[in-house]
C-alpha cells in the first residue's frame, strides 16, 4: 500500500520559514517527478512546485518562485519543499502528490498518490 506522510507544517509569522518532508512508502518514486500543491480555504488545490525524478528539473508557481525550493532524496523515497520568506497568502493545507505520469506538471489530475496534507498558517 503507497503511504506519502507529510510533515514540517506549523504556524510562523510573515517572513519566516519552514521545511516541509514527504515520505513514501509501498513503492520507489525515483523513476517519477514528485511535487507539492496547496488548498487554502474555499479555493481549489494549486501547483506549487514540481520536481523531476533525477532532481534535475524544478518547476514552480509563479507565486512561489525565489522563495521556496523542492528538492528530493531518491535513496529516502523523500520529497522536500523549503518555504523562506513566508506570507500570510501562502498559509493553506499543503500536499503531497506522486506517480506523475506525464503531462503538465501544473495538472493534479496527473499524480495517482496523494499525502494526507499539512497545515501552513503565516501569521502577519
Amino acid at each position: 500500500q503507497v503511504q506519502l506522510v507529510e510533515s514540517g507544517g506549523g504556524l510562523v509569522q510573515a517572513g519566516g520559514s519552514l521545511r516541509l518532508s514527504c515520505a513514501a512508502s509501498g513503492r520507489t518514486f525515483s523513476r517519477s517527478a514528485m511535487g507539492w500543491f496547496r488548498q487554502a480555504p474555499g479555493k481549489e488545490r494549486e501547483f506549487v512546485a514540481t520536481i523531476s525524478w533525477s532532481g534535475g528539473n524544478t518547476y514552480y508557481a509563479d507565486s512561489v518562485k525565489g522563495r521556496f525550493t523542492i528538492s528530493r532524496d531518491n535513496a529516502k523515497n523523500t520529497v522536500y519543499l523549503q518555504m523562506n520568506s513566508l506570507k500570510p497568502e501562502d498559509t493553506a493545507v499543503y500536499y503531497c502528490a506522486a506517480g506523475f505520469v506525464g503531462g503538465k506538471y501544473s495538472d493534479r489530475t496527473l499524480y495517482n498518490y496523494w499525502g494526507q496534507g499539512t497545515q501552513v498558517t503565516v501569521s502577519s
